[in-house]
């Protein structure tokens, strides 16, 4: 969960996963919209699915227990050398160098390691240094400390050299340099995308429900629920058309277009235009399996993307 997100946005979430969740076997056994309804709104849902994985591994091929190689560790769903080292250091006392960007950063200035931190040859020269650097004794306590140390002093913008522990040996400190170490990797043009965004409404007052369908994994919002997404109005108009029975005015489908959603990925934004098609009450759709009626008032367990969840928020409070 602290993968890409904060400590304070994580905690909640965190308290609410192991309730419900205690034990691997829960885990593994789980429904995955459960998973997934209760990863809503931390984003980067890979790492639901595959924390799910993980423990469906660990059940099946491991006796419900840990693996204490780094080998085996890395076969994993969802986790690598750093992740796996990191791992192994903080519950076993094993020794393994670790390498998350807060480390990086670390060694970077401290020993003056120029060059983009994300080229094979700078990565070579970052996990010889954090193979030397990692002692024999107290591996899970220097794990913790040179995480905690990227994360609270030596941080990207305005460090805390003045404070920091390795001050005296540090040659970006020594040389004024840490504002340009690490380098900053090169920047690619963002992407974007538009899309128009189905949103096929039956019922009336307390009873309305949005139809969903469940998004293909791998993808953008993998495993998800979301409304059906289409390249233009027309397009979304001919499906209704075609998939939903029962429709009003089934020839001359009514609409409206709601206000566009704006969503940044990592590395595209995402434009989505909503269109809400009113259904009659007894409304159907074909080719039922991973589709469902989400009832705006008594929505069930499902995983919904963040923007979609807010986007329900508002329209429950529409007539």
């Amino acid at each position: 969960m602290l993968q890409q997100t904060q400590v304070a946005t994580v905690i909640p979430y965190y308290q609410r996963f192991l309730d419900r969740f205690p034990s691997v076997q829960a885990l593994a056994a789980a429904p995955a919209d459960e998973v997934m309804h209760l990863w809503t709104g931390l984003g980067y849902y890979a790492r639901a699915r595959n924390l799910q994985a993980c423990a469906k591994v660990l059940v099946s091929e491991h006796g419900g227990q840990f693996p204490e190689s780094l080998e085996a560790v890395m076969e994993l769903p969802g986790i690598g050398r750093s992740t796996a080292g990191a791992i192994l250091a903080l519950s076993r006392g094993a020794r393994h160098p670790i390498l998350d960007g807060n480390v990086k950063r670390v060694l970077t200035r401290v020993f003056g390691i120029d060059g983009d931190p994300s080229s094979a040859a700078v990565l070579e020269r970052l996990w010889a240094q954090a193979e030397e650097c990692t002692p024999a004794d107290r591996v899970g306590a220097y794990t913790q400390a040179i995480m905690d140390l990227g994360a609270t002093l030596c941080t990207r913008s305005r460090p805390a050299c003045t404070v920091c522990p390795m001050y005296e040996f540090c040659v970006a400190a020594r040389e004024g340099r840490q504002a340009e170490l690490p380098r900053r990797k090169q920047k690619r043009a963002r992407r974007s995308r538009e899309a128009t965004l189905l949103i096929a409404e039956t019922g009336v007052g307390g009873s309305r429900a949005i139809l969903l369908e469940r998004r293909p994994s791998p993808g953008i919002w993998g495993g998800l629920w979301s409304p059906p997404q289409f390249e233009s109005k027309d397009e979304a108009l001919a499906w209704c058309r075609r998939e939903l029975v029962e429709l009003v005015e089934l020839d001359e489908v009514s609409s409206e277009t709601l206000p566009v959603i704006d969503h940044a990925f990592t590395h595209f934004d995402l434009r989505l235009s909503p269109l809400r098609v009113r259904c009659d009450a007894g409304a159907k759709v074909r080719e039922e399996e991973d589709r469902l009626w989400y009832s705006l008032t008594a929505p069930p367990r499902v995983g919904l993307p963040q923007p979609i969840r807010s986007l329900f928020d508002r329209l429950a409070q529409l007539a």
